[in-house]
């Protein structure tokens, strides 16, 4: 049981990094067409 608690662990970890790597990059893309979009800016 305690194999599966870590395996279980270190694959929610992964995806726990992958899911904030994909948020920072819609964060930057969003920013970048606000951008386009307002050209006050």
């Amino acid at each position: 049981m305690p194999e599966d608690l870590a395996a279980e662990n270190a694959r929610l970890r992964r995806e726990d990094h992958e899911l904030r790597d994909t948020n920072e990059l819609l964060k930057a893309a969003s920013a970048f067409f606000a951008s386009e979009l307002d050209p006050q800016r």
